[in-house]
């Protein structure tokens, strides 16, 4: 009590986890004077938050459709917590099908996909949004377009979970065939060599050097969906796939192919990407809450942006993150540098 005297009665705002959420996501506030036996209030911005769980120190609000990035506000006995700033990412696409990591060109250009269910054949497979958040066909014709990547020198390389083909396209959209035989083809990920590295569904991961010469690189557990890779700053490749457990691991790989746990306790882990400082994202699920989890270098973990539906994930030059969940693109201001990927 002596506090909320303090205070002059107003809720107070301590704190706010995780940093980001996109709509249907979670914020979990904790304070003082939060609520009261009258129903209190959340606003972001202009918008009522629901609030799913309530007591006098510990609120959790759900962010609600139409939520820009704004100011979260309690309103608790007729008064207004000072506001709290967050990250809400916005939509700049929907109507999509991806599976994984959107990908981000040097311009800041973002493609991202229509995969469409097996075997189904979609009138675009891959989409390319620009600075000013115009969506325009790239590739139509392309079954089951699953993962992107980016070569050095800007060739944009497409995998299909289809044909086990991995595809190459210029700048301009133009489509040839890089290599094929890679089974249920899904993550792919280059070196620094430029060696290009392919995960198939069923447990292994190829490798593919520029002369397209082709390599079994490593042996993973099949995966129920996918696999997801990312080269870390140790030069070690990172792989993500979900399997039927809810205690999933993420897998690091030697440059001789040795594969060793990196992290395990994750539920469901998809799209996987790393900051410029070394820190690891994940699509996945941390005790029980969705979204993208980070862990750093000591292997601590923790949620970072809140949301449902989350496959996957890029960095933009101007330090924003693009996030894909099953159907939407979203781009949210987090003010975190990607890792160069070259």
């Amino acid at each position: 009590m002596a506090t909320l005297r303090k205070n002059n009665g107003k809720p107070q705002i301590t704190e706010v986890s995780p940093v980001a959420a996109i709509p249907g996501g979670e914020f979990q506030i904790r304070g003082s004077g939060l609520t009261s036996s009258e129903q209190p209030r959340v606003t972001i911005g202009e918008i009522s938050a629901p609030i799913v769980i309530g007591s006098d120190s510990f609120v959790v609000v759900k962010v609600p459709e139409g939520a820009a990035v704004g100011e979260l506000i309690v309103e608790n006995r007729g008064e207004q917590s000072p506001a709290y700033t967050c990250e809400i990412g916005f939509q700049i696409a929907d109507n999509l099908h991806p599976v994984t990591n959107p990908a981000v060109d040097a311009q800041g250009n973002v493609f991202t996909t229509f995969s469409g269910s097996r075997g189904q054949k979609t009138p675009v497979a891959v989409y390319k949004i620009d600075n000013n958040y115009r969506l325009k066909p790239f590739i139509n014709d392309l079954m089951n377009a699953t993962a992107l990547a980016f070569d050095r020198e800007g060739m944009l390389y497409i995998s299909s979970r289809y044909d086990g083909m991995v595809y190459q396209a210029d700048p301009a959209g133009t489509l040839s065939t890089y290599v094929e035989g890679m089974g249920v083809a899904t993550g792919i990920a280059f070196d620094q060599e430029g060696n290009l590295y392919v995960g198939d569904r069923s447990g292994t991961v190829f490798k593919i050097s520029p002369s397209r010469q082709i390599y079994v690189y490593a042996t993973l557990e099949p995966s129920i969906a996918a696999y997801h890779l990312a080269f870390g700053p140790d030069d070690y490749l990172y792989v993500s796939g979900p399997t039927t457990s809810s205690f999933d691991t993420i897998h690091r790989i030697a440059r001789n192919g040795e594969v060793e746990i990196y992290y395990r306790g994750l539920g469901r882990p998809q799209g996987i990407a790393f900051d410029a400082e070394g820190r690891l994202y994940v699509a996945a699920s941390l005790g029980g809450r969705r979204g993208v989890v980070r862990i750093d270098a000591a292997r601590k973990a923790e949620l970072f942006l809140s949301g449902p539906g989350i496959v996957g994930m890029a960095f933009t030059p101007n330090r924003a993150l693009m996030v894909t969940t099953n159907n939407a693109l979203f781009r949210v201001d987090v003010g975190v540098s990607g890792r160069p990927l070259f």
